[in-house]
């Protein structure tokens, strides 16, 4: 797995804020947060500007506790980071193909161009395919999560949904290579996969504790954070048989069902020294 510095500081702070501070009574003192982000490789000016962008974009806020600077989650940014871990965590890594798709059919005028590229926008972070230019298409079991964020966003006049199954002239084979870029999404898997494989011969002979648990269980919610944005959970027969997913799906999840018990604890621990 590559170090800390292979990553953006702001990506690390996402991680650290969605894996940690959360579970922290959503806050943190900036001490707290500069000792965890060093730990990471990333500078305290780094931290600071990452920070200032997040606030700027409303997802933390300042807040004094103690007597000590820090930062909360703001309402939003509770938001954002529960939709991630409803999506990185909660999602059905395949969709069963006898449950159909939903088609999201747009019309936006001319007029309205930056809500047209909301709207694509929107539906690329669903996980949606292209399959024409107004049509995007997504396993069934994405519907619920595309009506919810539809309407949060103002955005759901422009758009039908329909519930469909496909019936002629190919094979749902065929449709998903030509709605998704799986050529991308197989080399996103299988650097995961690269990536991550040693990490988890590592910690099934080993015990996790301490900042390398810490650094490790970031590293790879990092790591994986964007497949999940990219695959909605494409149906296993609707997809070449050596299909990488599921693989590193299973590697995904042993190792964060391994260390994320462990690099909490360190983190606790981490942020009670800072606060000395």
């Amino acid at each position: 797995m590559a170090n800390g510095n292979g990553f953006p500081p702001r990506a690390l702070l996402l991680t650290v804020l969605g894996a940690y501070v959360r579970r922290l009574d959503e806050w943190i003192s900036i001490a707290g947060l500069i000792r965890l982000m060093d730990e990471l490789g990333v500078d305290e000016q780094s931290v600071r500007s990452a920070v200032s962008r997040f606030k700027r974009r409303g997802i933390v806020v300042p807040e004094r506790r103690g007597g000590a600077a820090g930062y909360r989650m703001s309402e939003s940014g509770h938001r954002l980071l529960e939709e991630g871990d409803a999506r990185i965590y909660g999602r059905p890594r395949a969709a069963l193909l006898d449950d159909g798709w939903v088609l999201a059919v747009f019309s936006v005028p001319d007029s309205k161009r930056a809500d047209r590229h909301a709207l694509r926008s929107l539906l690329a972070w669903l996980g949606y395919g292209n399959l024409s230019s107004a049509v995007w298409i997504a396993p069934w079991h994405v519907e619920a999560e595309t009506r919810e964020a539809l309407v949060r966003r103002g955005l759901a006049g422009y758009v039908q949904m329909f519930r469909a199954h496909y019936e002629a002239f190919g094979t749902p084979a065929d449709l998903v290579a030509q709605s998704w870029d799986l050529a991308e999404l197989r080399a996103r898997y299988v650097a995961f996969q690269r990536a991550a494989a040693p990490m988890a011969r590592r910690w099934r002979s080993q015990t996790p504790g301490g900042r390398d648990a810490f650094v490790d269980h970031v590293l790879v919610l990092s790591e994986w954070r964007p497949l999940p944005f990219l695959d909605a959970g494409l149906p296993v027969e609707a997809l070449p048989r050596d299909w990488p997913g599921p693989r590193a799906w299973e590697t995904f999840h042993g190792l964060v069902e391994r260390l994320e018990g462990p690099a909490f604890d360190y983190v606790r621990e981490a942020i009670g020294d800072a606060a000395k």
